[in-house]
């Protein structure tokens, strides 16, 4: 099975570095990002966003079950952010 680009940038990605996977008009894709943000600056930690609807494979996978949250190449959260875990999480990952 070979893995899509996508695949790939996100198994490279490092222990701050943070992908939402989003889509236009989402608002609980909006509402995730705005409260990760501060977390993000404290942490120094990337934000890659990733609007699934403008890749195929993307869009199937996640379809309508957005925002998808990744800190590094593992999953962290999906639809809403616990502030708390999430802080934990980017914690133990920079940790590593």
């Amino acid at each position: 099975m070979s893995s899509s680009p996508e695949d790939l940038r996100l198994a490279s990605c490092g222990a701050r570095d943070v992908t939402l996977y989003t889509r236009p008009g989402c608002h609980l894709c909006e509402e995730a990002k705005a409260a990760m943000a501060p977390i993000l600056r404290e942490f120094g930690a990337v934000l890659q966003e990733v609007n699934v609807d403008e890749d195929a494979l993307l869009k199937e996978r996640y379809g309508e079950d957005v925002p998808v949250i990744f800190i590094g190449p593992r999953k962290a959260a999906k639809h809403r952010v616990d502030l708390a875990q999430f802080r934990r999480q980017l914690q133990d990952a920079a940790a590593k």
